[in-house]
């Protein structure tokens, strides 16, 4: 048919029609994005709660207010974190019985009310509590947030929406550092100042309380508990036609009913070789993105300015350079994932972290009565954060989301991201206590150590996923391959 031809059969009102339809796509991929933004409100939260810390433990510390022993600033650093590792594990299995989006909702009033507790309590010990409650619901929206995510998205653009969570925290970390140098520069000769800082955590959760009222269930929860018809409602805004809605809803329930045939693994499948070794690289990849050293940066950048000769003031500003460079480098990293191998790009993020920490060991020792230290170590610093978020960080979510098969995935997420969890934990404690027990250039010195280590760790057990299917991955750890799987473990 030629193109005079088909204008022809073509009559205005087919003509509106196609409008109509391509109008309706347009109002579908705005919602969608509407609903995205909204839900992803609870990784600004996590960046905001994990990041305002960053400038408020100088205050909190001092003599004038809480009065804090390195052990107790460790705690209150990283009491959220260990909140955070039994809420992840908690939270995948309450939202499958009440809903995603309910559990949301849930998890914006205890981040209101806990960030409200902490702002106001008046003892260290409190704070540790209330930091940990705190972390609670940090850890369920790490897990709810891209569940919900990918699955009210389409397949298309599923990638993109859900690594859009990575990049609402960095943002709400950024965010976090501007407003406490906003605060610090004006305020800061107020040593309650720290409460203002915290408190700012209300202002996003409220928004998220009030978003949920605007998003829909996730329809495949919708359709695993029977409620079809909801499902189709919440779906219909979201998809160009009804045709897309009940296709997908079609396969939504093959999908549950293909999920309900499968044995989904338990503890003691553990006693099979592969799925322990399988388990065992999931737990060694979320302790060795921890153990590499991020959060001695996320949650003492201010204070690692601070000992290098900045003043405080000079350190919160300057921090905001870190958290600009997070962000743009996950940015940079996002549209990496899919054309570099997973394991060059995750060495080479681990071989820039490594020589960035001994960097800044080697200046502290070598500058330490220098002008130019500071100047250094906010360098070095950008540079570490660079590799970390760009290589690193979005790569080991990325790699334990593809390695464990559908019925392994359950077990597998839920342990290795304790671990992950416990390990964010652990640096968070011990970092103010080494570095008032050895130093700034020896504490560093042993996060060089543990590099070195996550590189050997990465190079030997990391898997190799890009451009296989989920399938092949399984069959791969399963019978053994020249991917780090050793075929004695079949």
């Amino acid at each position: 048919m030629t193109e005079k031809d088909f204008v022809q059969v073509v009559k205005p009102r087919d003509v509106g029609k196609q409008g109509s339809e391509k109008k309706k796509k347009t109002k579908a991929e705005k919602h969608l994005r509407m609903i995205a933004t909204i839900s992803t409100l609870g990784g600004l939260l996590f960046g905001v709660d994990t990041g305002v810390i960053n400038g408020a433990i100088g205050y909190i510390a001092s003599p004038q207010e809480l009065n804090l022993s390195p052990s107790n600033e460790g705690l209150v650093t990283s009491g959220i974190t260990l909140g955070a590792a039994f809420g992840a594990v908690i939270a995948g299995r309450l939202s499958d019985k009440i809903g995603r989006k309910r559990l949301l909702w849930y998890l914006s009033i205890l981040f209101f009310i806990f960030t409200i507790l902490c702002a106001t309590a008046r003892t260290a010990t409190a704070l540790i509590i209330f930091r940990a409650l705190l972390g609670l619901a940090v850890g369920g929206a790490s897990v709810i947030v891209p569940t919900y995510l990918a699955e009210i998205s389409t397949p298309d653009i599923r990638g993109r929406v859900v690594t859009q969570n990575e990049l609402m925290i960095v943002t709400g970390q950024l965010l976090a550092f501007i407003v406490n140098a906003g605060l610090g520069n004006y305020f800061g000769h107020i040593s309650s100042i720290w409460r203002y800082m915290i408190a700012f955590g209300t202002i996003p959760a409220a928004a998220l309380f009030l978003g949920m009222f605007l998003i829909p269930e996730s329809p495949r929860w919708l359709v695993m508990v029977g409620k079809n018809n909801k499902a189709l409602e919440a779906l219909s805004g979201i998809r160009n036609t009804k045709k897309d809605c009940e296709s997908e809803i079609s396969q939504i329930q093959d999908a549950l009913e293909q999920e309900s045939e499968i044995k989904q693994a338990t503890v003691k499948d553990l006693a099979t070789p592969w799925i322990r070794r399988l388990v065992l690289i999931g737990i060694g990849l979320g302790v060795m993105q921890q153990f590499i050293g991020i959060n001695i940066m996320m949650y003492y950048g201010t204070t690692i300015l601070q000992q290098s000769g900045f003043s405080h003031n000079a350190a919160l500003i300057a921090n905001i350079f870190n958290g600009i460079v997070s962000t743009v480098a996950t940015i940079i990293g996002m549209s990496f994932m899919n054309r570099v191998n997973r394991r060059k790009m995750l060495m080479t993020g681990i071989i820039g972290t490594t020589i960035s920490l001994a960097l800044i060991s080697i200046v502290s020792a070598t500058l330490s009565n220098s002008s130019f230290l500071p100047i250094a170590v906010i360098l070095c610093t950008m540079l570490f954060l660079g590799f970390f978020q760009g290589f690193i960080s979005p790569l080991v979510w990325l790699l334990l989301s593809e390695i464990f098969p559908q019925n392994l995935r359950g077990l597998g997420m839920g342990i290795s991201s304790f671990f992950l969890w416990f390990s964010n934990f652990l640096v968070g404690y011990f970092f103010p206590v080494l570095l008032s027990a050895v130093g700034m250039t020896f504490t560093f010195l042993i996060f060089v150590g543990f590099n070195i280590l996550s590189f050997w760790f990465a190079y030997k057990y990391a898997p190799e996923t890009r451009g296989k299917s989920l399938e092949r991955i399984q069959m791969e750890f399963q019978y053994g391959s020249s991917s780090g799987v050793n075929p004695e473990d079949k």
